[in-house]
């Protein structure tokens, strides 16, 4: 059986309370949910993890190799800080998606630099939750040699 990884990085357990004038009103078990349900649709299972630890983000990046055929990754704030994360991604064989919700583009200066967004497949930004799904997509066509 196929699986993906959905990774979440620090803060991101508060959506729904955090910042709902930029993250809206949904909750990381929608964003989740959303993802679970596009690759349920192509039998595909899905895995969540979320950690405000960047050291357990790195943890959950290395042992994906043999165990996942792709990873959807909001960093959160580790985004402009990680080359740890950015090192581990490059290390894998495992095709990553970098999601945000917000578009990281339209914010404070220091959001726009993404650390990770070079060693990734691609980077989703500025369609809320909605992301989740549209990386999940995404994997899934690369999967199946549409992309």
């Amino acid at each position: 059986m196929k699986r993906l990884l959905v990774l979440n990085g620090p803060n991101l357990n508060l959506l729904g309370k955090r910042e709902p004038g930029i993250y809206g009103h949904g909750t990381l078990d929608d964003a989740v949910k959303l993802a679970r349900e596009t690759a349920t649709e192509k039998g595909i299972e899905v895995d969540e993890y979320q950690s405000n630890h960047e050291g357990e983000l790195i943890d959950a990046i290395q042992q994906a190799e043999g165990k996942y055929e792709g990873i959807i990754f909001n960093p959160a704030a580790y985004t402009h800080t990680s080359i740890g994360l950015r090192d581990a991604i490059s290390a894998i064989e495992v095709p990553v998606v970098e999601v945000h919700i917000s578009n990281v583009h339209q914010r404070e200066s220091f959001r726009h630099h993404s650390m990770l967004a070079p060693v990734c497949q691609g980077q989703i930004v500025g369609f809320g939750l909605l992301g989740y799904r549209l990386a999940a997509l995404a994997l899934i066509e690369s999967l199946e040699g549409r992309r």
